[in-house]
């Protein structure tokens, strides 16, 4: 793999407020690169935070509070502090890319900004073993205290690939032989009858927008899942779901 230049944004998952802080400190699975403190932040929740730190070896470095609040990406709930909890199998989709095993079946979420759903697709997909889930910096939700415990703690081990946008991860993806498939309520043809290639990027859009008109321009070809009895569409993160053990179906079945 030819060397790519990895982002601290791309190897670290953020957590910010006490609570989060206090349980990323207190899970041995985890490792923590360092933790940062407003240097305002003093009395008990401060000492508590400073002592389970000090139980793991972690490094406590003080800041202003202006500038924990930048970094958290959050004014209203830091709290005071955050913590870069290492995130493992996360990684530049561009590395991916340049892997000489590079992903097979991969996720694009695109313009997803509910936390709630980004965090459930993070955990099925990664339950499924996709090879990757595309989370841009820019139009999703940001993977935060919300999206880890949606996600039940997984997002810190999910195969996350970053990207600027949507938009630039289909034209990387497309430029690498990936074909895309949007999954799309009103598609004609059924996810069930579709032939999709062992290489595919399948497109998750917002509930509300659909996949977004760039991403669009790049897609191959549009897939729905069949709806019965009047219903129109699932929620995001449930058709993931569907999509996504549909896919371990068809892994399991070429194996057999």
């Amino acid at each position: 793999m030819r060397d790519v230049e990895v982002s601290p944004k791309d190897r670290f998952v953020t957590v910010y407020g006490r609570k989060p802080v206090l349980e990323a400190l207190d899970d041995q699975r985890l490792s923590v690169d360092k933790v940062l403190l407003a240097d305002n932040a003093r009395g008990p929740a401060a000492r508590e935070i400073l002592d389970a730190a000090a139980r793991r070896g972690v490094p406590v470095h003080r800041a202003s509070a202006q500038r924990v609040k930048v970094l958290a990406g959050n004014g209203r709930h830091d709290q005071g502090v955050l913590a870069d909890v290492t995130a493992p199998r996360m990684r530049p989709l561009t590395a991916a890319l340049a892997d000489r095993r590079p992903p097979r079946g991969v996720l694009l979420l695109d313009g997803i900004t509910t936390p709630a759903n980004v965090g459930m697709i993070l955990r099925t997909a990664t339950a499924a073993g996709l090879d990757g889930i595309v989370v841009p910096r820019k139009g999703v939700a940001s993977i935060d205290p919300l999206v880890v415990k949606a996600s039940a703690g997984v997002a810190f081990r999910a195969p996350i690939l970053r990207c600027g946008t949507a938009a630039e991860a289909a034209a990387e993806l497309r430029a690498a032989g990936y074909p895309l498939f949007a999954l799309d309520a009103s598609a004609r043809r059924s996810l069930y009858a579709v032939t999709l290639p062992p290489r595919a990027a399948f497109v998750l859009g917002s509930e509300t927008a659909g996949v977004s008109p760039d991403v669009s321009r790049q897609v191959t070809d549009r897939v729905a899942i069949p709806m019965s009895s009047g219903v129109e569409s699932l929620n995001v993160a449930s058709a993931a779901a569907v999509l996504c053990f549909e896919l371990v179906r068809r892994r399991e079945t070429a194996r057999s």
